[in-house]
């Protein structure tokens, strides 16, 4: 032992002169009380638990305290002369079994499952693994070699924080649109953030960042993880970095990297200015697994603690059950990791304010050892939680388990993203056949997955790009992944990317292919937001970013993966002001974001359908026409009448037409004669996108539909009262009626 504290350059007589009391089992974690600081420790399996106290900087070790207490498998103690900034970690004595699922080594300095700000970089070296790296034995075999040193360290905060008048802005989920975007990725070259504030949560604060997204119109920021997270070995070794993130090693603690004066404060006033703005802030959180890995992996805090608690061990429980494709997985069937999970969410939302969570890899959340479970024990927590029952929950419904692909069958209270619609209308303006069918489902609200339990449209959380695949720029340039820079031979990344250049790889100088490209941009940007249920737009697809083909950017954390703000140029600037209008143009119609399922099924009160699908020739589309593999336009009219509640509609309930033509072609279309306006003011024309609120055109004309582009009409109401127009479709109803 003194070789050890000698090490450390520690007074062996330190160690045993501690203040500690027994303290309270509960909360979890490290708590000021203003007094001292309470630390407790799950764990099922452990022997003996020792607190590592640390200088202000993490490098040295001062002190280590027997923690004397053992309450409901928790261990327990206070420390009255622990203030704020005491830097700590943890040592957890036990069994190494391997083969009976412990693997508890006390030299490995071990992190707080619920420690609330950590410093200090990971130091990777073979010194974190609990077995010795190259033995015969692998994972069987025992290391000794002590952690701390490279280790980050956990630090006790004080939580307080001034929020003055912060109110979460409450958007109601039909008005909700999403925007993803990556911390670090869209702060680092942005000209009006300092250069101190790069890549952090400061540098998001800034205010010509928050009113630019404001001026988007978008409703909520979705930030890819900021939970704590680690730099795979191996990445690190090639001279890459986990960018994106989704390797969490703390649920409480934000990353470090995203601190730039090291305060958790910076966080809380990103979400004070987001929220002043109007703009929520959603988490994308990671809690299938972390970065531990499988029995190969390190032994960084989980799997020290009690490894057969924290995780799903395979029937031999040396092993790890690997639903998520990243070695291990989360036990959230244990109640103390269900615990620990909702404890988290319910933290970030009562102490930091965020208001809602994207969960990635959620069906994973939903197995409990029989499998997907809509009952399982997460989901009803979430669904019973005073706190998360009301915030927005999305899930990420798929992973690589058994029954892993879930899309719809979330309970009620969950949106979800839905990949259907992602596909189904890449592929349509791709010009793939036979897809008008689903395209339709896909665009209003996709009702046969989402359409049970009382469940709403906007729980079709729609999108047709997101931070893992192509950008929109490149689903329009490429036709394949390009991912030789993240130095696995072009093997990683999806190729089924439903992409299409357009007649050549790449950037071009040609004319009509970026003529070409940059309409089928507005094609699917105008989709996805004129569509039912809740849009999400990728961060950069405003203005046509590029990866250069790359689909697969999780490791890029360099231009590659950063927005470059300045390269912005004229096209880029239009395709913004495009998606402005047709934000604007969502938000100011109703009928485009319902709160129910349309059913296309007669109103029988008012002898009108809230939605109809409309041939070119301007008739109702027949059963024999939609089996047609070769049509490729199609128009959905939504009728304002089918939304009324009194005498005199209300001018929000406008009658709607949208017109999709993929066809490569220009398409002769008649608009159809539809009582209440004898007028169509054309809102919105993808092939002439400045020519909006301008052109008119009355029921019963043909006009040119050009080839591979969208138009919205909106049908002006002209001055025949309610009654008359009542009396009108009496009438021409009765006029089409057969002769007895």
């Amino acid at each position: 032992m003194r070789r050890v504290l000698k090490s450390f350059t520690v007074a062996p007589s330190t160690f045993g002169r501690s203040r500690v009391r027994e303290g309270q089992p509960y909360p979890l974690g490290a708590t000021w009380d203003g007094l001292g600081v309470n630390f407790a420790l799950f764990s099922a399996n452990a022997t003996k638990v020792e607190l590592c106290l640390f200088d202000p900087e993490g490098r040295r070790e001062l002190e280590r305290i027997v923690l004397p207490e053992y309450t409901d498998e928790v261990w327990h103690g206070y420390l009255p002369d622990a203030r704020p900034g005491t830097v700590y970690g943890y040592r957890v004595h036990g069994p190494y079994e391997p083969r009976a699922g412990h693997r508890f080594n006390p030299h490995k300095l071990l992190l707080d499952p619920y420690a609330k700000h950590l410093i200090g970089p990971l130091r990777w070296s073979d010194a974190h693994f609990g077995y010795r790296v190259g033995a015969a034995r692998g994972d069987l075999s025992f290391d000794r070699r002590d952690s701390a040193p490279g280790m980050p360290k956990c630090v006790v905060i004080d939580p307080a924080f001034t929020w003055g008048g912060d109110r979460p802005p409450a958007v109601p989920w039909e008005r909700t649109i999403v925007y993803e975007a990556h911390v670090r990725g869209y702060t680092m070259r942005h000209p009006a953030v300092p250069p101190q504030h790069r890549g952090s949560f400061a540098g998001l604060a800034v205010p010509e960042v928050v009113d630019y997204i404001r001026a988007l119109g978008v409703t909520a920021v979705e930030l890819l993880p900021v939970h704590a997270f680690l730099d795979d070995r191996n990445l690190l070794e090639k001279g890459l970095r986990n960018y994106w993130g989704y390797n969490s090693i703390s649920f409480f603690a934000p990353d470090p990297r995203y601190l730039g004066t090291g305060k958790i404060h910076e966080f809380k006033e990103m979400v004070a200015r987001f929220h002043e703005a109007g703009i929520e802030v959603i988490l994308d959180v990671v809690h299938n697994h972390t970065a531990e890995g499988n029995e190969l992996g390190p032994t960084l805090s989980f799997k020290g603690i009690d490894n057969a608690s924290y995780y799903r061990l395979a029937p031999d429980p040396r092993y790890y059950i690997n639903d998520t494709g990243t070695g291990n997985t989360v036990n959230l069937s244990h109640p103390r990791v269900l615990q620990m999970v909702t404890d988290s969410l319910r933290y970030w939302v009562t102490e930091m304010h965020v208001d809602g969570f994207r969960f990635d890899l959620a069906t994973i959340l939903g197995r409990e050892p029989h499998g997907f479970d809509q009952g399982g024990g997460f989901l009803d927590s979430c669904r019973q939680d005073p706190v998360l029952s009301r915030v927005k929950l999305i899930a990420e419904p798929w992973d690589c388990g058994p029954g892993g692909y879930q899309v719809g069958g979330f309970p009620p209270g969950w949106a979800e993203w839905n990949d259907k619609f992602r596909d189904t209308v890449r592929a349509y303006w791709k010009g793939d056949e036979g897809k008008l069918p689903e395209l339709a489902t896909r665009m209003t609200a996709s009702a046969d997955l989402f359409n049970r339990r009382g469940r709403r449209p906007w729980a079709s959380v729609n999108f047709v790009t997101a931070h893992d695949g192509f950008t929109l720029a490149d689903l329009v340039s490429y036709n394949d992944k390009h991912n030789l820079a993240n130095g696995e031979n072009n093997r990683d990344g999806h190729s089924h990317n439903i992409s299409w250049n357009h007649g050549v790889e790449g950037p071009t100088d040609d004319p009509d292919v970026k003529a070409l490209r940059q309409r089928q941009m507005r094609n699917l940007l105008a989709t996805l937001l004129l569509s039912q249920g809740t849009p999400m737009l990728l961060a950069g697809d405003e203005f046509a970013r590029s990866q250069d083909g790359n689909n697969n950017a999780y490791c890029q954390d360099n231009p590659t993966g950063w927005i470059d703000w300045e390269a912005v140029d004229e096209d880029g600037h239009e395709l913004i002001a495009f998606v402005r209008r047709v934000v604007a143009l969502r938000q100011s119609h109703p009928l485009l974001r319902r709160g129910r399922f349309l059913t296309g099924t007669m109103k029988a009160d008012r002898e009108v359908k809230d939605v109809t699908w409309i041939t070119p020739a301007g008739t109702e589309k027949t059963t024999e026409q939609w089996q047609d593999p070769m049509a490729r336009c199609l128009g959905m009219l939504l009728d304002g009448r089918a939304q009324a509640t009194g005498v005199r509609r209300a001018p929000s309930d406008a009658t709607l037409l949208l017109i999709v033509n993929a066809h490569h072609d220009v398409v002769p279309f008649t608009l159809p004669e539809v009582i209440g306006g004898s007028q169509w003011l054309r809102l919105l024309d993808t092939a002439e996108p400045d020519r909006l609120g301008v052109a008119m055109d009355r029921n019963g004309d043909e006009i040119a539909v050009t080839g591979r582009s969208l138009l919205l009409f909106e049908l002006m109401p002209d001055r025949r009262s309610e009654s008359a127009l009542k009396a009108a479709a009496k009438a021409a109803r009765d006029a089409a009626a057969p002769v007895e």
